[in-house]
């Protein structure tokens, strides 16, 4: 049988990622030879590896410990 794109799997599972206590965001990641599912959490990594699944839907999951981001303001000569 053949899997889904990532990219769908990814736009259809990442608001539910995105609702784990201290993940602050969900990205495509290449690992290697095959494609993965980054997850980046705020802190308490090992906490939400017991939490999150290991893959979905066959693509693994990939736990970073990336910190809260910051949003930047628009330089002004992009205005």
């Amino acid at each position: 049988m053949q899997r889904r794109p990532i990219a769908e799997v990814l736009a259809e599972h990442a608001d539910w990622l995105m609702g784990f206590p201290g993940v602050v965001g969900v990205a495509h990641a290449p690992s290697g030879a095959a494609p993965a599912i980054l997850v980046m959490v705020a802190g308490g990594k090992a906490d939400l590896l017991q939490l999150l699944p290991a893959s979905v839907e066959g693509y693994p999951l990939l736990v970073e410990e990336t910190g809260e981001f910051q949003a930047r303001g628009v330089p002004p000569d992009v205005r």
